[in-house]
This record gives C-alpha cells, structure tokens and sequence, in this order.
C-alpha cells in the first residue's frame, strides 16, 4: 500500500524587477509613450509658424539724427536720397562724424531694404580712404557712365559681383551698391540731393 500525501508545490516567485522594466521597454510602448511628444511638438511649431506668418520682421530705423550730425561736423554739403518712392525702407545709419576734429573727413552710410527686398547700400565720404568706400571701390571693374538725376555716374561691379553707381566731385566720393537690382541703386542714386536740414 501506498501512501500520496499532499504535494508540496513551491510558491511562484514573483517576476524580477529587471524582468518587469525591461517587458515595458518594448518597441511598441516606447512608441505609443513618443506619438504624443512628436504631436505637441508639431502642433507648437505650427503655431509659431501662424503667429510669425503676417509679421514684418525689418527694423526700420530714421536716419535723420545721423545725417543731421554728419551734415553739422562735415567741411562740405552733405548730399543724401530724399523722397524716395515708396518700398525703400532705411535699416541702418551711421556716421563717423561723432569723434571728428575740424577739418577731419566725415563719412556717412546709410543702408536700404528695397522694394524686391534686397539690400541697397548709400555711402558719402571726404575721404577717398575711408573703409566704406574703398571695400566697394577697392576692386570694382568700371562700365560707362548713366546720367541720373541731372548728375552723371560711373556704372562699375565690385569684386562680389554687384552693381556699384558711384561719383566724385570736389573731393566728396558718393556711392550707390548693393545686392539691389540696378534699376533699384538707380532710383536710390538718382533721388541723391544736398542735404537742406
């Protein structure tokens, strides 16, 4: 005779904790946990887009504190664009007329975003020298001259490939360049006149 006594069966052990995490790293959880990141990511940048879509980010600045001190210190009268059509918005004036002496050369630049949006670039200085005239003059190519504004120009390329419509008279070195069309830097030079206060 045989006796079956009551089995014994060893308890389950519960999972390791290294088991568990990694059963919750699979590829489809990990999943599921990103779509919604990626979804709030995509709708912030959406947002930003729309917000950014009607604003004009040009910084427009007024120039006439900066012609006006560079036509004060100067030893010869200051020609600047004036009533220029619409679209040309001036985004940067600065003269070295601030630290001069009396006699010193003065040089005045003002720069433009054109009707296309490109650049275009004023430069008026008594001094052949100055950096701002000879980083255009320094290597540009001369072409024929253009009769605007009842002044005659000289047409050039400077060494970056544009446009550069500059004269000289007295002493006084005026210049037009930029990236600009030229039928753009013609109507900026042609609209070129005495400064009258």
């Amino acid at each position: 005779m045989s006796s079956a006594g009551p089995t014994s069966q060893p308890p389950p052990q519960a999972p390791s904790p290294a088991v568990e995490r990694a059963n919750r790293m699979s590829a489809s959880n990990m999943l599921r946990s990103l779509v919604p990141l990626v979804v709030i990511c995509l709708a912030l940048v959406g947002w930003m887009t729309f917000q950014q879509s009607g604003v004009d980010t040009v910084r427009e600045v007024d120039p006439a504190s900066t012609v006006q001190l560079a036509a004060a210190r100067a030893d010869y009268p200051v020609p600047v664009p004036a009533d220029l059509p619409e679209g040309y918005r001036p985004t940067s004036a600065r003269t070295d007329a601030g630290g001069v002496q009396s006699g010193d050369p003065v040089t005045l630049e003002i720069g433009y975003l054109t009707p296309s949006a490109e650049y275009a670039g004023f430069v008026v200085s008594d001094d052949a020298r100055a950096d701002a005239v000879d980083d255009v003059l320094g290597g540009a190519q001369q072409s024929g001259t253009l009769d605007l504004g009842g002044q005659s120009w000289t047409r050039g390329t400077t060494d970056r490939g544009e446009t550069v419509l500059s004269r000289a008279a007295d002493g006084v070195t005026v210049l037009v360049t930029g990236s600009a069309t030229e039928e753009e830097l013609a109507t900026l030079a042609a609209a070129v006149r005495p400064y009258a206060g």
